[in-house]
Order: C-alpha cells, then structure tokens, then sequence
C-alpha cells in the first residue's frame, strides 16, 4: 500500500480541485492512501468519505504571491504544505504532492525533507508534451539559477534511473541543451559538463541537443541549467497557445477554412491534448530524500488526479534510494564521504 500527503490547500483553486483529485484518485488505485493537510472544514465540502483517505488539520497556507518563502516556511510550521512535507520527513507517508508555489516547494524540500546524502543540488523536472511516441523529460526547469558541471553529472544520472525505473525505458539516453551540437559549444560550464558525462559510465550520453530539436530528438531527457530549462519551457507553453489562438482566427475568418475545420476536427482535438499540461501530472523534484511531485497552481481536479497517480507511480519504484546507491559508489570510487 502506497501512502500519500496531499497539501489540500496549495494551487490556485484550492481546496476544491485537489479534494476532486483525491476522489478520482482514491476511486481508481485500491492500492493507495491519502493523507490531507487543510482546512477540515473546507475539504469535507468536497471529499467523498473513504476509509483510506485521513485529514490532518492544517487551516492556513502559504499564499501564491509569497514573496519570502524560506521566511515563511520557518516562521510557520502549522501551513499544510509545511505540515505535509514534515510527513514525508518523518517516514508517516512515502511522497507528497502540492500545487502550491513553486518556491515554497524547493524551499520546503531543502529545509524539510533535505537532499538526499551526497546529492549536491536537487531538480525540477517536467515531461514534455509526448510527440513521436516519446515523453521526453526536461530539467532543471527552475530549481537552482546556475549549475556546475559535476551538479548537471549526478541530474543526468537520477533522470536515468528515474527514466529506467517508472518510465520503463530500458536504455535511457540522455543529452545535454546546448546552442550547438559540437563538443566545443557553449559556455565553459557546458563544455565541462558535455566530456563529465561522456566520461560517465552510469549514463548513456548522445551530446549535445540543440533546442529546435527538443520535441524530435531521441534522447529521453535533455539537461540544462534551472535559468536556461525555465525559458524554453516557458517558451514552448506560449508558442502553442500562440499557434491555437492563430489557428482558432484563421478559421472563423474563412468559410472554406470552416468547411476543413470540420474535416480536420479530430486533428486540432488530438493536436490540444497532446500539448495540454494537465495530461502530464507535474514536474518531480529530483535529488531530495522522498518523492515530491509539484502540480501546476492551476490545477483542476483531473490534473492533481494525475500528479498524484505519477507520485504514486515514483514511490513505488523507490527512484530515491536507487540514486543513493550510485552516489554511495561514487564516494567509495574517488575516496570521499559526503
């Protein structure tokens, strides 16, 4: 039995859209409890009774215009995110999952949970939208600003294992974003990282990927630095809604282009869900001790459902304590301890 905490109250359309979430999820894994941090109150408005689904009291909350979340997180301990990550902490549940912001989830995890031992930097990591039959996975994408050589070397190693062991991809290839495809391209730090992972026997390194391939590659994730991932995952969210809102004008100014819309309908259907977030889940924060998966603030009810079945999904295969054992050969082959 998997055991999950639930920040209840994170996320734009809290508590309503999560505790929809926890029903559709709680209906379809028999295999899962929940536990919610919230309002009770609140939750029981929404939440379908079910006996593998607890509430913990936690009526406040960490705002999603907080400007000082490492503040906050420390001032207030009785904030449902920081109650339910304090779960994850103390072994009560296997993960946690919270549409809450962005910040105060890494800020939470390093002052909570903590990294795991020997990890020197964690990740933000979402699955890009599935085209060619593969889910490519991007990181960082907002976690750390800047990153050395060696901190991109043990990401790329946790995107292996996590690729090999809830993915199913049996031989992982990973490749480094960069503006060229030369080893001799970009900045120092990328020119460092490109021969550290082709030196490294845990991963299976194809080079560098520049960004115009991101969707057609055959890598299956792409690594980069938390600045750089944030900008073309950002970018790439704009220009389909860019591309929608210029197709959705063309084809109400033309009664021809009407007339093929009709024809083309199930195209434009497959085309909005195939770049539609909620269909991913969230973004998995790699490197702490514990599974945290981060929903979109925005979440409705079906997308939380699906963050928390990719929690689910991420404890099971205990990615965590596979990473732990490459990092305790690591120590042992250079002679250090961490």
């Amino acid at each position: 039995m998997t055991k999950l905490a639930i920040d209840a109250m994170g996320g734009d359309f809290a508590p309503e859209e999560i505790v929809k979430g926890v029903n559709l999820a709680i209906k379809d894994f028999s295999d899962l409890e929940l536990v919610l941090f919230g309002d009770t109150e609140a939750i029981n408005k929404f939440l379908i009774p079910n006996d593998r689904v607890k509430i913990v009291h936690a009526p406040t909350k960490i705002d999603m215009g907080e400007k000082d979340p490492i503040g906050e997180i420390r001032r207030n301990r009785d904030t449902s995110l920081v109650k339910a990550f304090q779960a994850v902490k103390d072994k009560e549940v296997d993960g946690v999952v919270t549409a809450g912001p962005t910040q105060a989830v890494i800020s939470a995890a390093h002052l909570i949970i903590r990294r795991i031992k020997g990890m020197k930097r964690v990740a933000l990591c979402p699955t890009m939208p599935v085209i060619g039959d593969k889910a490519r996975l991007l990181l960082d994408v907002g976690a750390n600003v800047e990153l050395r050589s060696e901190h991109l070397v043990q990401l790329a190693e946790y995107a292996t294992i996590y690729l090999r062991e809830v993915k199913g991809v049996k031989d992982p290839v990973i490749g480094l974003l960069n503006i060229g495809t030369e080893p001799g391209k970009g900045r120092e730090v990328d020119k460092e990282t490109y021969y550290a992972l082709e030196a490294d026997k845990n991963i299976h390194f194809f080079g560098n990927v520049e960004p115009k391939e991101l969707f057609f590659t055959e890598c299956d994730a792409l690594i980069t630095d938390g600045f750089t991932g944030n900008m073309v995952i950002k970018t790439c969210e704009g220009s389909a809604k860019a591309i929608g809102a210029y197709l959705k004008k063309e084809i109400k100014a033309s009664f021809f282009a009407k007339i093929g819309y009709v024809f083309m309908n199930k195209v434009f259907k497959n085309f909005k869900k195939t770049m539609n977030s909620d269909e991913i889940g969230g973004a998995v924060l790699f490197g702490v001790d514990g599974t945290v998966i981060k929903s979109h603030g925005s979440s409705n009810s079906y997308a939380f459902y699906k963050a928390i079945e990719q929690a689910k999904n991420v404890a099971e295969a205990k990615v965590a304590e596979k990473m732990k054992k490459v990092l305790e050969e690591s120590s042992a082959l250079d002679g250090t301890e961490e």
